[in-house]
């Protein structure tokens, strides 16, 4: 099995422990990653409503680069991995979308053939790799870590090519896998805030609290997620919702592949957990590598 890495915007910024992480966590696993070359910003999901033929056309350049290597991308980034997939379906679906593409990529010396298909390291983890081999290459079990999966709206809708749209439970079996326990809960899919926080802070400042709110109801001692911008909503704005609401917060927001690399045995500074505004008490010894 082998992947192009598509790092996207936001983890080459304040994403940047995701990157960390991941790259550990597929080494460490047998699957070091190659990021995919000359790679460029998806269009994101605002450039969608600003101009969708321009935005559909910088994810197509990224799946034509993918389609002449020859093999499929990871997506880490929640936004990136709906806005390539929406792509590679309105291209398969409208002609003239399609035609429109194929145009754009002419005149960059590109063929598009959409056979590079768009896949979340969750899927690939779980799915490709498999839950027996995970388990084989713990080294450091979490047991007692209480688990707060939160998947985001992203990944798994529209486009829920692995999991449940409304109930997913992929990661929630990954972590058991590594020994944590995964709380149950019914706001794994709702939305965390998004750009809201930036637009209309006040609806995303609560969307934040009410997430953020029910993890520490359950018990939680860190908020498990998937989405880099549903870890920095829900870390950068607990703050702001505290004070807003007068209830003490402070729950940790962690990549799954944070934990996953600790339960695997990578060093905690190579998955950037000293990156964090809230600080994760990790239940493995340090020092590990």
């Amino acid at each position: 099995m082998s992947y192009l890495y598509y790092p996207g915007c936001s983890l080459k910024g304040t994403g940047k422990a995701y990157e960390e992480s991941l790259l550990a966590v597929f080494e460490k696993l047998g699957y070091p990653l190659k990021e995919l070359p000359d790679w460029n910003c998806c269009g994101a999901t605002s450039y969608m409503a600003v101009d969708e033929n321009a935005a559909f056309a910088l994810a197509a350049r990224n799946i034509a680069i993918a389609d002449k290597e020859g093999m499929d991308i990871i997506a880490p980034c929640s936004a990136c991995y709906a806005v390539l997939n929406k792509a590679k379906d309105y291209i398969s679906k409208y002609a003239d979308v399609r035609d429109k593409v194929e145009r754009a990529l002419r005149n960059a010396s590109l063929t598009y053939y959409g056979h590079a298909n768009i896949r979340h390291p969750l899927d690939v983890i779980v799915n490709d790799i498999g839950l027996d081999k995970i388990k084989e290459k713990v080294i450091h079990p979490l047991k007692g870590l209480r688990v707060f999966n939160y998947y985001g709206c992203l990944v798994v809708r529209p486009y829920s090519f692995f999991d449940h749209p409304c109930y997913p439970s992929t990661l929630d079996m990954l972590m058991d896998a590594i020994g944590a326990e995964s709380l149950d809960h019914r706001l794994k899919a709702k939305c965390c805030g998004g750009s809201l926080t930036g637009t209309l802070e006040e609806v995303g400042v609560r969307l934040v609290y009410i997430i953020v709110r029910e993890a520490k109801k359950k018990g939680a001692h860190a908020i498990v997620t998937l989405c880099p911008l549903c870890q920095f909503n829900l870390e950068a704005y607990q703050r702001k919702a505290e004070r807003r609401y007068g209830e003490k917060l402070n729950i940790p927001v962690i990549y799954f592949t944070q934990l996953l690399g600790l339960a695997l045995g990578v060093n905690e500074e190579r998955l950037g957990l000293n990156r964090l505004l809230i600080p994760f008490n990790t239940p493995t010894p340090a020092g590990v590598v």
